[in-house]
């Protein structure tokens, strides 16, 4: 029987596809655009919109929970300059660009870049 699953695989195991993401999401943190595969852009536009969730909502405690994964210098970007950007916003913080395919192994490209 199909159970339906939350999260994409990506062809990995538990530990580094967490690992994954986190990259992932840094990267789009600092360069708030990034050029990837499309399941991938797929997984990191639910993952970084529940981080800018938590940012919106201020607090000690939500700047905690974000610097046990993350780096004084990104979660100091998400609170202070990616959060108050989407204080009117509900959802939706991420778009995903379809591209065509990589020369070197045809896997489907896109771009994810955090909305202005």
């Amino acid at each position: 029987m199909r159970k339906r699953k939350k999260q994409r695989k990506l062809s990995r195991k538990s530990a580094p596809r967490k690992a994954l993401l986190k990259a992932l999401t840094s990267a789009l943190i600092l360069i708030e655009k990034i050029k990837t595969t499309e399941a991938k852009a797929k997984e990191l536009s639910g993952f970084i919109a529940k981080l800018i969730s938590r940012a919106k909502l201020g607090g000690l405690h939500s700047k905690r929970l974000l610097a046990r994964e993350f780096s004084p210098k990104i979660v100091k970007k998400l609170v202070e300059e990616i959060a108050p950007r989407y204080k009117e916003r509900k959802g939706g913080y991420t778009r995903i660009i379809k591209l065509g395919p990589r020369k070197s192994d045809g896997a489907k490209m896109a771009i994810i870049e955090l909305i202005r």
